[in-house]
């Protein structure tokens, strides 16, 4: 706290400063009370956030390269073999068009696993086994009652009688299929064979039988597929 004497000495430099000044200020006042506080301030506007700056720049470098693929390895055992599967459909003729042409004038049907068809022409037994041939098939062999029937109802519609896959072999009267093998079904017609060696084809009657023949005779071309 000052002393009187030190309150005295501060007033008298004060005042020689104010003669020398133009206006001099007062003595400073007691502070005044705080006023009251003022009234919030107005809110600014609300400014929409910047957009996101665009992320540029050169892209990082792809991972590694992939290696180079392993070696295959070992065989495993082999597995038993499956069962056998049921035999397929019979597939259609090598050459259909020879086939579309055996048909378009004569007449295709179907028995059993076999389709047959003719032309309707009639020439010899080796001119019909090379059409059958050609066109994937052979001349018509009945081996049972059902086939026999089949080749006959063409016999009997074009009423003309039509060789058999079936020939004389080298022993006279024994006759057996193309491939060699022996007859499993037969029909001949009454007393036949009859020819012993000097007939060595087979036709089929308009009545289904079978009688032995020259090969050199026109019977009707039926083949089978």
């Amino acid at each position: 706290m000052l002393s009187l004497q030190s309150l005295h000495m501060l007033a008298a430099v004060f005042l020689v400063t104010c003669h020398a000044e133009e206006k001099c200020a007062g003595a400073p006042g007691i502070p005044g009370t705080p006023g009251a506080s003022g009234l919030p301030g107005r809110d600014g506007m609300k400014r929409d956030p910047d957009p996101p700056g665009i992320v540029s720049g050169p892209q990082g470098s792809p991972s590694g390269m992939p290696g180079l693929p392993g070696r295959d390895g070992r065989p495993g055992v082999q597995g038993p073999q499956g069962e056998k599967g049921n035999k397929g459909e019979r597939g259609v003729p090598k050459n259909w068009i020879l086939v579309l042409f055996l048909t378009l004038e004569g007449k295709i049907t179907e028995v059993g696993r076999k389709i047959l068809a003719t032309n309707g022409k009639e020439v010899n037994f080796e001119t019909t086994l090379t059409a059958c041939e050609h066109a994937g098939g052979s001349i018509a062999t009945p081996r049972n009652k059902e086939e026999n029937d089949a080749i006959w109802d063409i016999v009997k519609q074009f009423n003309r009688y039509a060789y058999l896959g079936i020939r004389e072999s080298d022993v006279p009267g024994e006759f057996h299929y193309l491939d060699g093998k022996p007859l499993n079904y037969t029909n001949w017609y009454a007393s036949e064979p009859n020819g012993k060696g000097g007939e060595n084809c087979v036709e089929m009657y308009t009545d289904g039988g079978w009688n032995d023949k020259q090969c050199d005779q026109y019977r009707l071309t039926i083949c089978e597929f």
